[in-house]
């Protein structure tokens, strides 16, 4: 690479003429030919290199896609444990995806670990903000942070399920479910005080 640009600056250095104070270039046909074949060269270069670079993050991917899917195999299978396994292994490769810590939160939450299940969940949100917009999601979110007693945060979510009055068509009681919730909240909340006292 650098002796690229060792002949490119040795070419304009042949090329520069000084004539009474001014610097004037002139380009004749060999010298054109160097630094057209000196630019294709580098373009060349440039695509190999991006190539090979394109090609081991698409192994890469390949190998957390199996992991991933392997994760959810085993889940459906029953296999908690394997499956907790599974997605951890997937996080520790991609700690920032999306679907890997949706399916993580999913998945400590069916393994009864709700405060790490929270914990993704959130981070889930985290990673995609417009999940806010999601009703399946934001009903997961409330009942998983009601289960990591964050009643002020499961308050949040449900306040706001209940304000866009949702009715997904996959929980026709979507919006009893949610009344159920902040009820439970709110009894919660109640005996936390009552035993503070």
């Amino acid at each position: 690479m650098w002796m690229l640009f060792y002949s490119i600056i040795t070419l304009c250095e042949k090329m520069t003429k000084y004539e009474k104070g001014r610097v004037t270039m002139t380009f004749t046909e060999p010298i054109r030919k160097y630094i057209l074949s000196g630019l294709v060269a580098f373009v060349v270069i440039g695509l190999i290199v991006a190539n090979v670079m394109a090609s081991k993050q698409d192994d890469k991917f390949k190998i957390n896609e199996a992991l991933y899917t392997q994760a959810i195999q085993l889940q459906s299978t029953g296999d908690m444990t394997g499956s907790a396994d599974a997605i951890k292994n997937v996080l520790k490769k991609e700690p920032n995806s999306e679907m890997a810590n949706y399916a993580a939160s999913l998945i400590f939450a069916q393994n009864g670990d709700m405060k790490q299940s929270a914990i993704h969940m959130q981070k889930t949100l985290d990673l995609n903000p417009y999940k806010v917009e999601d009703p399946t999601f934001m009903i997961q979110l409330g009942e998983i942070f009601v289960g990591a007693e964050r009643f002020e945060d499961a308050k949040t979510v449900l306040l706001r399920c209940q304000e866009s009055a949702w009715a997904p068509e996959d929980i026709p009681n979507y919006q009893e479910q949610v009344a159920t919730l902040l009820a439970h909240i709110e009894n919660s909340q109640l005996k936390e005080g009552t035993k503070n006292e």
